[in-house]
């Protein structure tokens, strides 16, 4: 079905196209203070409360370039294969919004931080590397917020608290091909951003935005088509929905005989589609020229080095490392790298003596499902990575079979209490006695004759049943091996 406000087009009309896609993402670097003064970058407070005369614009006040600003963004630039500049320089880009007190937004421009890195992201079962334009920084607009819309009552007010937030800008060649490539590499790059520890990614607090740029073109053409800008995609799901959306539209209009206008569209939640916004603007409407009140910035390759030496393992390094350390599979490695926190729990947890794939199992299957019903995340699980291991410990010795390691994970993880502790309260043990499974056995088989009879007819699946309902009489406590061995023994 064609998206709201579109005529359907067919899949062999679709197909005859190739979508051609870039992404601008902006990051809020991760600092405790804004990009050109000391004002607090923390969400969440009153409004209009963390602004000085600097981030107000006030005139006569003098920026001062955040150090640990410019440290994270070379630490972005190198896990993303960026090569970082010993010259880079803020420019001036003049526009004027209600969010921009200046007038004026401080980015780089010409002599931008970083330029010409990758990422690789994995779609389809296939690698593929995307480039990376450039990397620069510059600082946040405020934030507009509206009330009554669409009523003629709104009233528009202007939250000054998020302006002078220090962002990266990383610019993506136009190497994506799909609505789902453009999502695989936003999921490969915030993982990245996350790893690094550069910022918090928290769409919904604005800390990670992307605008994206998509043609399309006939399969085959080599010359790009007329692109649109499509803004306002604050979330993972509405990047994928708005590329669908604007593809589509634009070739309906290529179909129809129509021409594509190289514009700024804006993504409309509500109604499902991409509004025209304003004719894309180009550099030279900006009015770039160097900022005077700003010395360029040169990065040392002591400066440099220093930064990448303090950099952690990288997402695509750990799971190859898991790979071969811990002899778990592919996608096992790429659930358990996919973030810092839940990397470092297995590890944690092998340390302390879990075998690695028994680890990779409990925590994947148990753990995260506990996790997502309670609500939580891996660093507030109330079990800790030893008493994991010390489970797994308990079940593959036998002392409790894997059905009681289930029951017993579950009560530590209501109860934060040891392993060792819940099995003895709870009565987990498993039973080895054979005497006792023997009584257990016997008893069902004298109470099953029909089941008995059909067993030596032949028809051995009844086999399952006469286990399971010793197992039953053991409270799932006894050992199935032993169960399995006496029943055999019985029923023959």
């Amino acid at each position: 079905m064609a998206p709201e406000g579109l005529v359907s087009i067919s899949p062999e009309v679709m197909a005859a196209y190739e979508p051609v896609i870039g992404l601008e993402v902006h990051v809020q670097l991760k600092t405790l203070t804004k990009a050109f003064c000391g004002c607090s970058t923390r969400f969440g407070d009153p409004p209009n409360s963390n602004t000085c005369p600097v981030c107000l614009g006030l005139p006569g006040a003098l920026p001062v370039l955040n150090k640990r600003a410019v440290e994270l963004g070379i630490r972005a630039a190198l896990a993303l294969h960026l090569n970082v500049q010993d010259f880079s320089r803020f420019a001036r880009k003049n526009y004027f919004y209600p969010d921009l007190p200046k007038g004026y937004q401080i980015s780089m421009y010409e002599l931008p931080l970083a330029t010409a890195g990758h990422l690789e992201i994995e779609h389809d079962g296939q690698i593929k590397r995307i480039g990376i334009t450039r990397l620069h920084l510059e600082d946040d607009a405020a934030k507009n917020l509206h009330e009554g819309f669409p009523d003629s009552s709104e009233k528009s007010y202007v939250d000054y608290n998020r302006g002078g937030t220090p962002l990266a800008e990383i610019v993506s060649e136009p190497d994506l091909r799909s609505p789902t490539e453009a999502h695989a590499y936003l999921t490969a790059l915030k993982e990245v951003m996350l790893y690094t520890e550069v910022s918090d990614c928290n769409m919904e607090e604005g800390s990670l935005r992307c605008d994206a740029n998509v043609s399309v073109r006939r399969r085959g053409a080599e010359k790009f088509g007329t692109k649109a800008e499509v803004k306002n995609l604050n979330s993972f799901r509405y990047l994928q929905k708005a590329l669908e959306y604007e593809i589509e539209r634009q070739i309906g209009v290529l179909e129809s005989g129509g021409k594509i206008s190289q514009e700024t569209r804006l993504w409309n939640v509500a109604a499902g589609r991409t509004d025209s916004m304003r004719s894309k603007e180009f550099a030279h409407d900006y009015r770039y020229f160097p900022e005077p009140d700003l010395l360029p910035v040169r990065v040392s390759a002591a400066w440099r080095e220093e930064i990448a030496s303090a950099m952690p393992e990288l997402p695509d390094a750990k799971r190859k490392r898991f790979v071969r350390d811990y002899g778990i599979t592919p996608y096992d490695a790429g659930v358990l790298a996919s973030t810092r926190e839940l990397a470092d729990y297995f590890e944690a947890a092998t340390r302390a003596g879990a075998p690695a794939k028994s680890a990779s199992s409990w925590i994947q299957v148990e753990l995260l499902r506990l996790l997502k019903d309670a609500g939580k995340e891996i660093t507030e699980s109330p079990v800790p990575p030893a008493e994991l291991a010390a489970l797994i410990a308990k079940v593959e010795s036998g002392e409790i079979n894997a059905a009681s390691g289930k029951k017993a994970f579950s009560r530590m993880f209501e109860t934060g209490k040891p392993a060792g502790e819940i099995i003895a309260a709870e009565g987990y043990a498993q039973v080895s006695d054979t005497g006792e499974i023997e009584r257990w056995a016997r008893e069902v088989i004298e109470k099953n004759p029909d089941n008995l009879a059909k067993y030596r007819a032949g028809n051995e699946g009844v086999f399952k049943f006469f286990v399971g309902q010793v197992m039953r009489a053991s409270r799932g406590q006894a050992n199935p091996q032993t169960v399995n061995d006496t029943l055999k023994r019985l029923l023959s």
